[in-house]
């Protein structure tokens, strides 16, 4: 069999290799990648050759969100087994550090993560027919579930993340009014989950229509081009905010402070995006006592991403806007560069 690869070589040199095909030692078992999601990070890799410090400085098979199905198991393994679908935990922590001992696993000291140039050797990523690892990060996917879902396991663990950061400061999001910027693939996520763990009024602001209406199809109450109709978010400014709570999706200084301007009072924003530094009205975010906090990556949420898309019980389906095989690796990385028209690109294997 022939296992292709999509391995990025420097700055917009995005090449489908072949590789030996692997085999599971003791406690791995061997995926055949089924679908693999295009993150913002792959992008930047592709895009500028690295993410602020981090750069790629020797060939990296990319990608970190996916799914597939079991093909063979090593010695040991219990709980999968082959045949079943699962989607694949990028994340391995090494369990010794401060951060592992104190059960917070996503600040790992020496986290191993797929498709990531953070260390030298880099991370091998998931964009590949098959692969082998762990059998603990495998986690099962019910049946009927389309593969495309099951590779948003990922992304909506990092949302899920969000939401339990928010939880930990604001309590439950039943009832609150939600702002959403961003409407990207996380911001959609969040959109989603705020509908699920019932939101009473859930707005989203992006710059694009394709984005805002996917959003809506997820679960937002309104959507907001600030491009074009910006000013309807001057009534959520009113009596100094209408929203309980927001997840700042975007990091665009804009966006930031249009989140402190709409969000009330003692209210709380969970910051989601990520862009290098970006300025902060810090005047009205004290003057309001606004909790403001940030989230990293997941740990348990992992878990119970994959737990809510077994449940079925949220339409994640329209955040997958574009599937294209591996052949079209750097097609699909141009088309998810374009979010005119994109949300969530994947690319399918087998």
């Amino acid at each position: 069999m022939t296992n292709r690869i999509a391995r990025l070589h420097g700055q917009k040199d995005l090449r489908v290799e072949t590789i030996e095909e692997p085999t599971a030692a003791a406690g791995e078992v061997v995926v055949a990648i089924g679908a693999g999601g295009i993150c913002g990070s792959d992008i930047h890799y592709y895009a500028d050759g690295g993410i602020g410090t981090i750069r790629v400085l020797e060939p990296i098979i990319i990608g970190h969100e996916a799914a597939g199905t079991v093909v063979s198991v090593g010695e040991g393994v219990t709980g999968v087994a082959a045949g079943d679908v699962v989607a694949v935990n990028p994340s391995h922590p090494c369990g010794e550090c401060k951060f592992c001992k104190a059960g917070d696993h996503q600040h790992c000291m020496n986290m191993r993560f797929k498709g990531s140039a953070m260390f030298l050797p880099h991370e091998q990523g998931f964009f590949r027919d098959r692969v082998a690892i762990g059998a603990g990060q495998c986690y099962k996917i019910a049946a009927g579930v389309p593969m495309a879902e099951a590779a948003l396991a990922e992304p909506l663990a990092v949302c899920c993340r969000a939401v339990t950061r928010a939880v930990q400061v604001a309590g439950s999001l039943t009832g609150k009014r939600v702002l959403v910027t961003g409407a990207g693939p996380i911001g959609a996520l969040c959109v989603a989950l705020a509908k699920h763990y019932g939101a009473s009024e859930i707005v989203v602001t992006d710059l694009q229509d394709a984005t805002l209406e996917v959003a809506k199809q997820v679960g937002a109450t309104r959507a907001i081009n600030v491009a074009t109709n910006g000013a309807e978010l001057a009534e959520y400014e009113a009596e100094k905010g209408q929203f309980d709570l927001c997840f700042e999706c975007s990091a665009a200084g804009p966006a930031i402070r249009s989140a402190i301007a709409c969000t009330r009072p003692l209210g709380t924003i969970v910051q989601v995006g990520v862009m290098g530094d970006t300025p902060v009205p810090f005047n009205m975010l004290v003057s309001k006592e606004i909790n403001l906090c940030g989230t990293h990556r997941f740990d348990a949420e992992f878990g119970q991403s994959v737990e809510l898309i077994n449940s079925r019980s949220m339409n994640l389906a329209p955040i997958v806007t574009h599937s294209l095989p591996v052949e079209d690796a750097q097609k699909a990385v141009e088309l998810a560069m374009d979010r005119g028209k994109a949300v969530k690109v994947q690319l399918t294997f087998g």
